[in-house]
């Protein structure tokens, strides 16, 4: 694999906001993925300098700063802070179109306004609606037509044929661009590493029912307010292709899949990662997309959703496991659980399982000089992450027993903790958001789309005959390894 040239000399870059220091800025905790690094005397105090400068960030010195700097962004630990150009050239912008043309009047008419000089390219995927092509001529895009209907990935590909520039955005026809989301995204591309790029995705709909507040509070296209590196195992782990830049020298030959009718994003995103490019996510860019119009739509584009799985573990094998837990993990939750146990000597057994996982953690981190201290933060992390793990099987590819669980709750301690592992999460979600939704009809909205995309995976997994993708995987308890002099990344 070609190195690539790394983060431009004179870049401000800012920490993220829930990276955690310790000892004094010698060890760094978070990152995409989340992970535990040691950073060298010399280079604590420009890290403890980054977080005394917040969201503002800094420029590092040319030197020690700027390649530790450089490192940080690799690990997601810092964000670059793009300077938006004035002007953006070289970009075309691929449509795939399927019908509705009234969908791609509005993408087209806000894609004019927003980028008045970028080269529109709509590809109607064989629709049956001639009054799609004519919406492309009106608007003065230029129009490349399917005989038969392909999908979007072959739409994409069709479009990016017909495209020349070094940038290409690909955004679909249900989309709306909003004023100045171009620059924010083209600027990442300043970095020779970076692949691809996404705006925030927010909801669109003339509804004010139940649905459409619930969708304006977690639409499955909008990945949040924070910038993000994007990679598998990190807090966020794909970018949805509905608005997405890539940098053209990043695709191989027929960039997306034409085999996937769902999952495409997921599969190019993985593969971009997996050849050594960055791929960003940058919120403050921002396109709306439309909703679905009822519950019925809504809840059959989730299951769609869950349907990829098959495909994406066909290519990606073991990356869509459900939940990865750990052994220790679930003997301390055995011991607390057992009810056979007087509850004193299972509280007892708990609290000593973690303050020996802790003392075996901390003595694996001595090699590596970083603060042993923090091994009881990360042995506490490890079980909140695996007790959040179970309650997203539960919710999703083990829903029928997660439900059942809910249902049994009053009479089993088990079904307690299953069903706290479940919605404790949501509540804490719901209590981050304030949603325009009261917190019962939040939690059952919730595991309803659960629910559906669950069962989407099922009949995949169904297809395949195969239970890998339903089952969670358990790392048998072990010693933790002795940390290697330098640097710890310590993933759970």
């Amino acid at each position: 694999m070609t190195k690539r040239p790394g983060l431009p000399a004179g870049r401000r870059v800012a920490l993220d906001t829930r990276i955690r220091l310790w000892g004094n800025a010698s060890v760094v905790l978070g990152g995409s993925p989340w992970g535990v690094m040691r950073i060298a005397p010399a280079g604590r105090p420009f890290v403890r300098r980054l977080k005394e400068a917040g969201g503002h960030g800094l420029i590092p010195a040319p030197g020690v700063e700027h390649a530790l700097a450089d490192q940080l962004v690799t690990r997601g630990i810092v964000h670059p802070l793009t300077v938006y150009p004035a002007a953006v050239t070289g970009v075309d912008v691929i449509v795939p179109a399927y019908e509705r043309p009234d969908l791609l009047d509005a993408c087209l008419t806000s894609l004019s306004a927003a980028t008045p000089d970028a080269r529109i390219v709509v590809v109607d995927d064989a629709s049956n609606d001639p009054a799609v092509a004519q919406v492309a001529s009106t608007r003065g895009a230029i129009l490349v037509r399917h005989p038969v209907n392909r999908g979007p990935a072959a739409a994409r590909n069709s479009g990016l044929r017909e495209s020349t520039s070094p940038i290409v955005a690909f955004v679909d026809a249900d989309c709306a661009a909003t004023p100045g989301w171009l620059p924010p995204l083209v600027a990442h591309f300043d970095d020779p590493r970076v692949g691809a790029v996404a705006p925030r995705i927010r909801p669109r709909s003339a509804s004010r029912g139940l649905l459409s507040r619930y969708e304006a509070a977690r639409s499955a296209l909008d990945m949040g307010p924070r910038p993000e590196l994007v990679a598998y195992g990190a807090p966020l782990g794909f970018l949805p292709s509905a608005a997405l830049l890539v940098r053209r020298s990043a695709l191989r030959e027929n960039g997306f899949d034409e085999d996937m009718r769902v999952g495409e994003d997921v599969d190019l995103i993985w593969r971009l990662v997996d050849d050594g490019w960055l791929v960003r996510y940058e919120p403050a860019s921002t396109m709306t997309h439309q909703t679905r119009p009822n519950a019925r739509g809504w809840a059959r584009q989730v299951f769609g959703y869950g349907t990829s799985a098959a495909a994406l573990d066909s290519r990606h094998p073991g990356r869509l496991v459900p939940a990865r837990l750990s052994g220790w993990n679930i003997a301390i939750a055995l011991l607390l659980m057992n009810t056979r146990l007087p509850r004193p000597v299972g509280v007892a057994g708990a609290v000593g399982g973690t303050a020996l996982v802790s003392a075996l953690l901390a003595r694996s981190l001595r090699p590596a000089s970083v603060d042993p201290s923090v091994a009881p933060y990360i042995v506490g992390k490890g079980l909140v992450s695996d007790m959040e793990a179970v309650g997203h099987w539960l919710r999703r590819e083990a829903w029928p027993l997660g439900w059942l669980a809910l249902f049994s709750a009053p009479r089993s301690r088990w079904a307690r903790l299953a069903a706290a592992a479940m919605v404790v999460p949501i509540v804490r979600e719901w209590f981050a958001r304030r949603p325009d939704v009261d917190l019962p009809r939040y939690i059952a909205l919730h595991l309803a789309e659960d629910a559906a995309y669950g069962s989407g995976v099922i009949a995949g997994a169904r297809g395949l005959r195969s239970a890998a993708l339903l089952a969670p995987r358990v790392r048998l308890p072990h010693l933790p390894r002795r940390a290697k002099t330098g640097q710890a990344n310590l993933q759970r």
